[in-house]
């Protein structure tokens, strides 16, 4: 059994664990707020954003001079993975499913006979994935010294893809990133960047013309051009908010439940030295009479 020292010794460690969880919780509460809002505001300018690429695309998608990055490159041979997580931990399962969901993902496209490749987008993604895929991973962009998410950051990130990609370094794009849907919940998915009519089926349905038609100033083809470049971004950039928002939502569930844990885990503590304490004392007591007795 353990001694009275030792039992004070691990309550106060629990004592001291119990304080910092609760300061994480508050914490991640805080910045939950902020990137919760940031990244609801996104979502309208993203599916707007979306509606209008498919409104563009409706005439475009048959034209043999559309843009690479609309259509593609007329294969589907290989295929980069963006795989988006935290860069930090203490956050539950929410690496975790992000992980899971990459390595399914490229499990199916390797029994298909795709190559694939990895770009990852946070540190505790690349942990996961590198023992077992090292091999298909480009490169880890860390965020850890980014106070926010702003555009600036996703189009670093966007230049990067689009530069590869008119290199001819891959023909598909997915980003795995996590979708938020409420403080205990984020569901992990993923979705086509490039080519972009295969994203816009995925998620938007085209707009019937009615066999009408509509004049584009200059013409469809030049403002795709400008825009296709911006729609990559701001894919990225709902991603990363999106991404931002359930790790502050699963940090903070995490921190609680290890709170209530370490709250538990004192009272029993507590009890045990009580118990311990009083056994102690009993012992003494009957030594003390018996000696009594004795003389």
């Amino acid at each position: 059994m353990a001694s009275l020292k030792d039992l004070r010794t691990r309550i106060a460690s629990v004592t001291s664990t119990q304080k910092i969880t609760k300061a994480m919780q508050m914490v991640a509460a805080a910045k939950l707020r902020r990137a919760q809002e940031a990244a609801e505001s996104a979502r309208p300018y993203a599916e707007r954003m979306a509606s209008v690429m498919a409104n563009l695309s409706t005439a475009m998608s048959n034209n043999p001079g559309a843009s690479p990055l609309l259509v593609g490159t007329g294969k589907d041979e290989t295929y980069l993975l963006v795989v988006m997580s935290a860069d930090r931990g203490l956050c539950g399962g929410f690496n975790t499913n992000i992980a899971r969901l990459a390595r399914k993902r490229i499990g199916e496209l390797k029994a298909a006979g795709k190559t694939v490749k990895v770009l990852c987008v946070g540190k505790k993604g690349f942990d996961q994935l590198k023992r077992t895929y090292a091999s298909l991973i480009l490169d880890c962009i860390e965020l850890k010294g980014e106070k926010t998410i702003t555009g600036a950051v996703a189009g670093r990130i966007g230049d990067r893809i689009q530069t590869m990609f008119d290199d001819e370094e891959f023909d598909v794009c997915e980003v795995v990133s996590s979708e938020f849907v409420s403080v205990i919940s984020q569901k992990p998915r993923a979705q086509t960047l490039i080519p972009a009519v295969n994203a816009i089926d995925e998620g938007i349905e085209r707009p019937d013309l009615g066999g009408g038609i509509y004049d584009a100033e200059p013409d469809e083809e030049e403002i795709l051009n400008v825009l296709l470049p911006r729609y990559v971004t701001t894919v990225i950039l709902s991603s990363l908010l999106e991404n931002s928002a359930g790790e502050m939502g699963a940090r903070m569930a995490a921190m609680d439940n290890a709170t209530r844990n370490a709250g538990d885990l004192i009272d029993k503590l507590n009890l045990i030295y009580n118990r311990t304490r009083q056994a102690q004392i009993t012992t003494e007591l009957t030594e003390i009479i018996s000696g009594a007795e004795a003389l």
